[in-house]
């Protein structure tokens, strides 16, 4: 990674956190109002334990459903991409179960599974992530052309190695793609549960707790932690993107 590839994100941040800074500085909002950057330092040096502690809770739980939701996902865009009838089947399903809003959703998982929380965070952290992959994967391989198939077929090749060979490397670019996507969703999932869950653990149960509270400096810090977290997950994919997938990129210009 460049140094401008390093620069200009942290610069891009730096003057989001002063124009924020200024925004609450000009119109005189009080932190019970509006929370300022400077406002979150001491809320962290005050509730860093629980940052920590509640953090790793929320991270463990969203990785655990994003991994959950490339296994099944990519398992369901592959019998989607290799079959037109199996598509065809799906995908209104697909559909319709994605167009349902989560946090609907999320109370009723919490009640049918009262008490094991760890399991509905994972399984709302993986059903609002899966979507994309499973599309991405499938219309990678829908797309694929036929000549290679035809090629490798008269050449003796099996479907698998057609697979290995033709089929994944054509649908990486696009797996990635949308495991980027997913990893904001995952996070999304995530802290739906932990809010709405009256055993909710993680950032999310430290957002509630903060808003029952009225503390808008922990509420905000906690905002600030998951961005955080997001970014890191999302930059892991772009580095694996990187060593599987980089033939794919092209260089961008300015």
């Amino acid at each position: 990674m460049s140094l401008r590839q390093i620069g200009v994100p942290l610069l891009a941040m730096a003057i989001f956190l002063v124009l924020w800074e200024a925004l609450v500085w000009i119109n005189g909002w009080p932190n019970y109002k509006m929370a300022s950057p400077s406002d979150l330092i001491p809320a962290y040096q005050q509730y860093w334990d629980l940052f920590v502690t509640m953090g790793w809770q929320t991270l463990w739980r969203t990785v655990v459903g994003l991994l959950l939701a490339i296994v099944v996902g990519t398992a369901i865009g592959m019998i989607m991409g290799f079959s037109r009838t199996m598509r065809d089947a799906l995908y209104p399903l697909l559909v319709g179960f994605n167009a349902i809003p989560k946090a609907t959703v999320v109370p009723i998982v919490a009640l049918m599974f009262v008490g094991a929380h760890d399991f509905n965070t994972v399984l709302i952290a993986f059903m609002i992530s899966f979507f994309p992959i499973a599309v991405s994967v499938s219309i990678g391989l829908s797309t694929l052309e036929p000549e290679y198939r035809d090629i490798l077929r008269s050449l003796g090749a099996s479907q698998t190695t057609i697979f290995w060979k033709i089929a994944l490397p054509k649908t990486l670019p696009e797996f990635f793609g949308a495991l980027k996507v997913a990893v904001t969703l995952a996070f999304i999932g995530t802290n739906l549960m932990e809010i709405v869950s009256p055993h909710g653990r993680g950032l999310g149960a430290l957002f509630d707790s903060g808003k029952t509270n009225s503390d808008y400096p922990l509420m905000f810090a906690v905002l600030i932690a998951l961005a955080f977290l997001g970014i890191v997950l999302y930059y892991v994919v772009v580095a694996l993107e990187k060593i599987f997938a980089g033939w794919a990129e092209r260089p961008a210009e300015g």
